[in-house]
């Protein structure tokens, strides 16, 4: 379908840094000096051989195939203003070198295997705490610390079975972690389907390139479920357990469960007898060993937790401790991905693995420490403050792009509420080139990879990369009208192989 050309006259080609602009943080296609990394220079050949409207038109065709695909997330803004919307996505992938991708590998599972040991000790024997290495009012003061998960035996003591963490490449060209999600994290999907749409728009460059293959993810991360149940359950039976339709990853759990080919439940097809699980079928109840629930920690079981919740099945708790069922991720791994824990994660990996973090932490303030405080509230335009038990861009200011009012309003909350909150530096996420508006211009990017822990860990080669589309923003989630862009992890740098001719 041709694009309308009015506004596609200025696009920037051929496409060089005079024109791109990439500004002062890292830019993952350009150098400093303009070069072109080595490892973009197919992509870069094959950007300044097509015209704007070739390009919108494939935007186009891109975005339509979402919209035929139903692939959508929802953004609360209270009553009325609750919208459903397609995620925007990006034409132009981001490109990491196998070596670099080699040490996110190795970092992120150090990282999980940490954290899973971690788990497995606060509600074991609490070591860690009894040896003073994280605070233990910290840890038991959580608000996601569940002393029902008490002694309860996790098989491989994977209690995290599916973790998206998100990096970002600082100014000096390395990646940091800058928080672990650990409870129910999304996005798996959009790195899938944006595969499929960058494999279309530029086919032959993406074939030449020795991409990494994702497609393999939900066959793994069955296999992963499947190994977290008990061996005398030869073929165990796996369910994704969701909230429903109204819930903004509802397409996520959908897609997910008819990848794996198993059922997609709420919690009202559960029905839990003799501490066993069952789900309602149309020819009878079948036994349920694994169920991957997308449903918060809350809502899972309203005799355990919370009492109003029908999201969750009767008894389900109960059948997870006789060790009838297993939930993944467990309950309770949200508190080894509280915002305030993030700070002890290096310590942590240095306890358990005898190791250095692979993989550093942004330097972070803990808002509960009185003289950590007074430096924040004086910095305030400086720093990045979160809530700590908030997600998706919700409860954060931007201090250098909010208003004084909003920063005054900010520093009243964490006077009082010190321990709900900490700070970090602001940092200049990396940029990377995106269509917007007919031209091709920096943004700043983030990146979320996906890893599977369960009889083994598996680091999946490929990720979300969550672009911040308006200029010079910093946020990247979507919920604050952040998208999304394909990512590609070369087999091996091998970008001075006259890739640059390949076509389309």
């Amino acid at each position: 379908m041709a694009a309308k050309t009015q506004d596609l006259e200025a696009p920037a080609l051929p496409l060089n840094e005079a024109a791109y602009l990439p500004g002062v943080a890292y830019d993952e296609m350009f150098a400093p000096g303009g070069a072109v990394r080595p490892h973009y220079d197919p992509l870069h050949a094959r950007m300044s051989t097509l015209g704007g409207a070739e390009l919108a038109g494939r935007q186009q065709t891109l975005e339509r195939s979402f919209l035929l695909q139903g692939i959508t997330f929802t953004v609360y803004g209270g009553g009325e203003t609750t919208t459903e919307r397609i995620i925007p996505t990006d034409l132009f992938p981001r490109i990491i070198p196998a070596q670099e991708w080699a040490k996110i590998e190795a970092g992120l599972t150090q990282r999980l295997l940490a954290l899973n040991l971690f788990l497995a000790d606060i509600y074991g024997e609490q070591q860690i705490l009894m040896d003073g290495v994280v605070p233990r009012e910290l840890v038991l003061g959580a608000p996601s610390y569940r002393r029902e998960m008490q002694h309860i035996f996790v098989p491989h003591k994977a209690y995290a079975n599916v973790c998206g963490s998100d990096l970002i490449r600082c100014q000096d060209g390395q990646f940091a972690v800058l928080e672990d999600n650990l409870r129910v994290p999304s996005g798996v999907s959009y790195m899938l389907a944006n595969r499929d749409a960058a494999k279309r728009t530029f086919p032959g460059t993406y074939r030449a390139a020795g991409v990494r293959p994702v497609e393999r993810y939900p066959d793994l991360l069955l296999a992963t479920l499947k190994s977290m149940s008990p061996e005398w359950r030869p073929n165990p039976q796996v369910v994704v357990l969701t909230p429903g339709v109204y819930n903004s990853a509802y397409y996520e759990h959908a897609y997910l469960a008819r990848l794996m080919g198993v059922p997609l439940v709420e919690g009202r097809d559960l029905v839990v007898h003799d501490n066993m699980v069952y789900m309602r079928t149309t020819t009878g109840i079948r036994r349920v060993d694994v169920i991957y629930r997308r449903v918060d920690d809350d809502y899972i079981d309203p005799l355990t937790f919370r009492r109003n919740s029908s999201l969750g099945a009767a008894g389900l708790f109960n059948a997870y401790r006789a060790g009838n069922v297993v939930i993944c991720n467990a309950p309770g791994t949200g508190v080894a991905d509280d915002k305030a824990v993030y700070a002890y994660v290096p310590e942590i990996i240095r306890y358990y693995l005898g190791e250095d973090a692979i993989l550093p932490n942004i330097e972070t303030y803990l808002c509960r420490e009185p003289a950590q405080l007074s430096f924040v509230l004086a910095n305030l335009d400086k720093l990045v403050v979160k809530a700590v038990g908030a997600s998706g861009g919700y409860g954060m200011l931007v201090g250098p792009h909010a208003s004084q009012k909003e920063r005054d309003d900010f520093a009243l909350a964490i006077k009082a509420d010190p321990e709900n909150y900490i700070a970090q530096p602001t940092i200049q996420l990396s940029t990377a080139p995106c269509l917007v508006d007919g031209r091709i211009e920096p943004r700043h990017v983030d990146l979320r990879p996906f890893i599977l822990s369960g009889e083994k860990t598996i680091v999946t080669p490929g990720a979300l990369t969550r672009v911040a589309l308006k200029r010079g923003s910093l946020v990247v989630n979507s919920s604050q009208g952040g998208g999304s862009k394909d990512t590609w992890v070369l087999a091996e740098d091998h970008h001075a192989n006259g890739l640059g001719g390949a076509r389309p």
